[in-house]
């Protein structure tokens, strides 16, 4: 187990965390609000536990995303290429800033809204197509092409490209150590794809947020273009505030595929799984579901969110939690999923109780760094159970509990497979 406030770092038991976090992430609170640990990729990192802290860390300015302020040998993730990497979970403002403001002119509420009935849509075909079958693996047959249809209608993707992106996601996401490439390769598909993709809404612009998107930079970049030219600025910095980088779109492409994705099937999986093993609370749902479904998305996703940590963090500065002081320039941690069963905050944490008001809960994040595609999400989860638990009143699990097997990642908090009987 990890060490607390002080000492050589100690690792996790990787397979403790992954099969039982919360049990994890309980014993670390309680013992203090941060810990010195040694992440799965084997290098130091804080952790921070606690939901006041926490909260308060993701609202932090001295917090940094960008990676150029880490310590050198204090961070090793993902490599990816420029054109992937200039994206929001990498930036501060002012670029920050920037690229919000700029891709909310595309993602609207209304925008969002006119969703609500082709979900409902997509959500009813898809049962439609397991329906005779009397079983399915909800992962595989709805909780997954769920959102990947939505996202990719969103942005304008067509249908016989989808398939090659669940597959790009998952090399990316539970990386197989047999086959070590199998990433790299995912991510020089993923640039190829995004590139040509881009370059042709461009010469045939339609009705999507893709099209938006990129009327928003080019017009932006003529509006510009007149600026004074002497300043030695470049890329996303060049020509004034409005002004998105093609790397920057690119990238901006690339996390609303990927994020809004991978984290709406792990939503909608993991709440799936917290009613039917909680009788009662899908009993109250199922007795009010119009009227209740909106808190109870909101009360699961605290219980069993898609993230258990919040993107890390580099301070600035030195800085103090809970009476540990951090050096600048290493890397932190937030437990989100800690800090969503924080007794401190929420009675009973570990009990899902659909009529609990779980305002306020983390699992989407907190500050200017809150999940952009958060209201999608609500929404397709919304949507998602609403249909599927219209369709089979005798939904049920279709193994033991224990023998469900979760993703094997320490970021990402998701079933591989959620066999169903209805």
């Amino acid at each position: 187990m990890p060490t607390t406030t002080s000492g050589s770092p100690q690792s996790f038991d990787p397979a403790e965390l992954i099969d039982d976090p919360h049990t994890v992430y309980a014993r670390l609170r309680q013992a203090g609000p941060v810990h010195r640990i040694t992440g799965t990729d084997g290098l130091p990192a804080w952790l921070i536990t606690r939901y006041a802290d926490v909260r308060r860390a993701l609202a932090d300015p001295r917090l940094a995303l960008d990676k150029r302020n880490a310590s050198p040998g204090g961070y090793r993730g993902l490599a990816l290429p420029p054109a992937l990497d200039a994206n929001l979970l990498n930036m501060d403002p002012p670029d920050h800033t920037r690229i919000r403001r700029l891709v909310s002119q595309a993602f609207t509420p209304r925008r969002i809204e006119e969703l609500r009935a082709p979900i409902r849509r997509i959500a009813d075909d898809l049962l439609d197509a397991v329906a005779p079958h009397g079983r399915t693996d909800l992962i595989a047959s709805y909780a997954a092409p769920l959102p990947i249809t939505v996202i990719c209608d969103l942005l304008g993707v067509a249908p016989a490209d989808r398939q090659d992106f669940r597959s790009w996601t998952d090399a990316l996401i539970t990386p197989d150590p047999a086959q070590p490439s199998r990433a790299k390769e995912a991510v020089g598909s993923m640039l190829g794809f995004f590139t040509q993709l881009i370059a042709d809404k461009r010469n045939h612009p339609a009705d999507d947020l893709l099209s938006a998107m990129i009327a928003a930079r080019d017009e932006n970049d003529h509006e510009n273009h007149h600026q004074d030219h002497h300043q030695d600025r470049s890329g996303a910095e060049a020509g004034g505030e409005d002004r998105l980088s093609e790397d920057e779109l690119v990238s901006l492409v690339f996390l609303i595929l990927f994020a809004g994705y991978e984290n709406t099937i792990h939503l909608i999986g993991n709440a799936t799984l917290a009613l039917l093993t909680a009788p009662d609370q899908l009993a109250a749902l199922r007795a009010d579901l119009g009227g209740r479904v909106g808190g109870a998305v909101a009360e699961l996703a605290r219980y069993d969110g898609p993230a258990p940590l919040a993107i890390r963090r580099f301070p600035l500065e030195d800085i103090t939690v809970g009476g540990v002081t951090i050096p600048a320039g290493e890397t932190v941690l937030l437990s989100l999923a800690a800090a969503n069963r924080d007794p401190e905050q929420f009675a009973d944490p570990d009990h899902v109780d659909i009529t609990r008001d779980a305002t306020g809960h983390l699992a989407l994040g907190h500050g200017i760094h809150y999940c952009l595609g958060a209201p999608l999400a609500r929404m397709e989860t919304e949507i998602a159970l609403t249909a599927l638990l219209d369709r089979f009143p005798h939904l049920a699990l279709d193994v033991p509990p224990g023998a469900l097997r979760w993703r094997p990642s320490m970021r990402a908090r998701g079933l591989l497979a959620l066999p169903v009987r209805y």
